[in-house]
């Protein structure tokens, strides 16, 4: 590791576990005070307890706005600054059959903690950060996002929200020296693809989850599978004075996904002779 983040107080949501958790944990590898917001109290709190004095829990619903107004002010308040916030809690919202089919029962849930709890999070941030010599957000969205396609509608929207805020937020914020970017994994294993499935029976769920895997590395080009630490290595990067000219923009972390489709391999011809 090369601490890149020493010295540094960052805030993650979503961070007791998948992506968020590997952001968390090489935040701290890299030197930094980081404060992990989750609703999994079991989860993060074992997080925090196993980094030591480098990490602190706090059980965050990132849909209430205030709630993220009092998590700055912990992070403030616990390490004695805010230089960098990530804002990766999200939720994926029920899978229907088809969009006709789609009751849009949880579409305020799911556009409450995706694009608002982002919202509220990147404006509370900036808020400190504005009287505090700028820092770096970090929002992540999805190549959902991006590439559109069928299923999880709402979910979709919602991560194409955040990536059009990132960069309305970047221009505005840019005047302050706060960096706002975007990163937008693609196939990488998580919980929240079979929290999609959470409505299923375990047989079903068990199939669509299966199904959707194979799916994803068809549509991949490069034949390595994603991890949570690819996307953590990404948000060092955004997070450290290394991205000092690096703002507004959208890093895909997808392995090729939203490029285009993968070529099917060559067969090699016999030699000849």
């Amino acid at each position: 590791m090369t601490e890149d983040l020493a010295g540094l107080v960052a805030v993650v949501t979503g961070g007791a576990s998948g992506i968020g958790g590997a952001i968390v944990e090489r935040f701290a590898a890299e030197g930094a005070k980081v404060v992990i917001a989750d609703l999994d109290k079991e989860r993060g709190t074992e997080l925090a307890a196993r980094l030591g004095s480098s990490a602190l829990f706090e059980e965050v619903d990132v849909s209430d706005p205030d709630r993220i107004e009092r998590l700055v002010a912990r992070a403030v308040e616990a390490f004695g600054g805010l230089h960098v916030m990530c804002n990766n809690a999200g939720i994926s919202g029920s899978m229907h059959k088809d969009f006709l089919h789609d009751d849009l029962a949880d579409f305020h849930r799911v556009l409450g903690v995706n694009l608002l709890g982002t919202m509220a999070g990147t404006r509370h941030a900036a808020r400190h950060m504005s009287e505090h010599g700028g820092g770096s957000i970090i929002n992540l969205s999805s190549v959902g996002g991006i590439q559109a396609g069928g299923g999880v509608q709402s979910y979709r929207a919602s991560k194409a929200a955040v990536i059009h805020f990132t960069k309305s937020a970047a221009i505005e914020l840019a005047q302050f020296g706060i960096r706002v970017n975007c990163i937008a994994p693609g196939n990488i294993p998580t919980p929240l693809l079979s929290s999609a499935a959470a409505t299923m029976s375990p047989e079903l769920a068990e199939r669509f989850t299966r199904t959707m895997r194979e799916s994803m590395e068809a549509d991949r080009p490069l034949r390595v599978e994603g991890k949570p630490e690819d996307v953590a290595e990404a948000a060092v990067y955004l997070a450290c004075e290394r991205a000092r000219y690096v703002t507004g923009t959208v890093l895909a972390i997808d392995g090729g996904t939203v490029a285009g489709k993968p070529l099917r391999p060559r067969r090699k011809k016999p030699v000849e002779g």
